[in-house]
């Protein structure tokens, strides 16, 4: 397939967008997979967040790598990538994380890359958005992953860099800028708010606290909870008894899940009025408000859901530009 850009009438460089979820950012590879199959070539990509990390691995040319391993992940392997440290700026720090991101890129700076590609990060000190388009690839990773009050920010000069969600949940002027003429974006949260909502207010009635606890409590059930505990005891902390705390059966949310839905949230404002002011020429949603954030193990499940909304969207722009 050829995309042609409406507003030049002629082919145009094609740029990939994909934006930031945590664990439905393995959508992303199923996006991937519709657009390979659809015949079409990305020239450029930028990517936020778990968007960076998945859109990393592309450009590498791993991407095959990547499916094999996340499609075999278990609750008990996500832990194994944590490393709770004292609760300073961030309750894990990451260093596991960059490890595993370390087999699937190629050892190269970003500018060295097979594809051109960009990151975006938040810095803390200023709030302004930082665009990372060379260097070392893990730590541009690793910061854009970061999520505030989670994961432990990185120092890169004079930045303190954070999650880039919190100014660009999806780059699509980013990946504009680099040259492409044709923008597909990836939009993770287009239907998690009003599902939050839903999951987290309880209403009257023992029925519906149940619901809720089940739902909050998704990553924290028994055998989950006691791989905790165990790692937990390796860590001679003081803060190791308040993590065991936040993990807790409880009819509230916990604090993790607290701070991951109100960033996500303000992430989907941002992206929507993003989007109305730099609109991509594609926009692919899959539907993932079911999608628990740290429910990386559901990984088969995630990725049929970004191809079907890619391929969905295809069609209907084939259909549209048939006419």
């Amino acid at each position: 397939m050829q995309f042609v850009n409406n507003n030049l009438n002629s082919p145009g460089k094609v740029g990939l967008a994909l934006g930031s979820g945590s664990a439905r950012g393995w959508s992303h590879i199923g996006v991937i997979r519709a657009l390979e199959e659809a015949g079409i070539t990305v020239d450029y990509i930028a990517g936020t967040s778990i968007g960076a990390l998945v859109g990393a691995v592309y450009a590498s040319g791993r991407i095959d790598l990547l499916e094999a391993a996340v499609q075999q992940f278990s609750r008990k392997h996500i832990l194994s990538l944590s490393d709770p440290v004292l609760p300073k700026s961030g309750l894990i720090d990451g260093v596991k994380i960059a490890d595993f991101v370390h087999k699937y890129v190629l050892n190269k700076p970003i500018e060295k890359l097979p594809l051109p590609l960009a990151i975006i990060a938040t810095d803390l000190n200023t709030g302004d958005e930082v665009v990372l388009k060379a260097g070392n690839i893990v730590e541009a990773i690793r910061a854009s992953i970061s999520l505030p009050g989670i994961f432990k920010p990185v120092r890169k000069g004079d930045y303190l860099l954070v999650d880039g969600g919190l100014v660009n949940p999806v780059p699509v002027r980013t990946v504009r800028e680099m040259g492409a003429d044709f923008v597909i974006a990836v939009d993770l949260n287009c239907d998690i708010v009003q599902r939050k909502h839903d999951r987290l207010t309880p209403r009257d009635g023992s029925k519906d606290i149940q619901m809720v606890e089940q739902e909050v409590h998704s990553i924290s059930g028994n055998r989950t909870t006691t791989l905790l505990n165990e790692k937990l005891r390796e860590i001679n902390l003081a803060a190791a008894g308040r993590i065991k705390q936040w993990m807790a059966r409880d009819p509230q949310p916990n604090i993790i899940e607290v701070l991951m839905t109100s960033i996500k949230i303000m992430e989907s404002q941002i992206t929507t009025v993003n989007l109305r002011s730099d609109p991509p020429d594609m926009l692919i949603q899959p539907k993932l408000g079911h999608i628990n954030f740290m429910e990386f193990h559901r990984a088969e499940e995630i990725i049929a859901e970004g191809y079907r909304a890619a391929s969905s969207q295809l069609a209907c722009w084939q259909e549209k530009n048939s006419k």
